[in-house]
């Protein structure tokens, strides 16, 4: 299964944008671009493309997709109703993965990815090892009883904290280790700084 498998925190000191819980200091500590040149790069006016560029980057790499995916996500938006980049954020939003990691079952997307991956879920009430299905309305996932046995999940509170804010969009029972797919992700339930019409606008050209 194809995946991105660069630093990410290399990649977030690239887009100034913290991808991964963990990048937050890194980009205190180091707020240059990553590279042996990564002082000296100019900070000049960038243009319309670079920003556009940048930000489809930036989104892609933090729900964790490759190119192909990506496009191919950006495709499916602009065929269905609504506007393409609400559609888009949507979409992302109702990956398996990223469900997992809102839920806060994991501490991250990439760490979502793999509980996933490893078949520690039950969705409807069938293993499933894939991170990029969609969930829908009234979907079930759970976390299977022999996964709960492991010191991962005796052990979630420590490596990964309830979250203070769950989507609205998810039911989540913590003690259960399930979540109940309430309704669709609205736009407010992506990240506020995302410049979605950029996307729009780069697949446009």
């Amino acid at each position: 299964m194809a995946r991105d498998t660069h630093s990410i925190v290399k990649m977030s000191r690239r887009e100034g944008y913290a991808l991964h819980p963990k990048a937050h200091k890194a980009l205190v500590k180091r707020p240059t671009k990553p590279g042996q040149h990564g002082n000296n790069m100019r900070l000049g006016k960038q243009s319309q493309y670079a920003l556009q560029l940048r930000e489809k980057q930036k989104v892609k790499r933090l729900y964790g997709l490759l190119e192909r995916q990506f496009s191919n996500l950006m495709a499916e938006a602009d065929r269905r109703q609504g506007q393409s980049g609400e559609v888009l954020l949507q979409l992302l939003e109702q990956r398996l993965d990223n469900a997992v990691y809102r839920a806060g079952f994991a501490p991250s997307r990439r760490a979502a990815r793999q509980l996933v991956t490893h078949g520690h879920f039950m969705l409807n009430g069938t293993r499933v090892d894939v991170p990029s299905i969609r969930v829908k309305v009234g979907d079930t996932l759970v976390a299977r009883d022999h996964s709960k046995q492991t010191e991962y999940f005796k052990k979630l509170d420590d490596v990964s904290p309830a979250p203070s804010v769950v989507p609205a969009w998810l039911s989540v029972n913590r003690k259960k280790l399930e979540l109940k797919v309430a309704a669709l992700p609205a736009r407010t339930d992506a990240e506020p700084d995302i410049k979605e019409q950029l996307i729009v606008e780069y697949y446009s050209r």
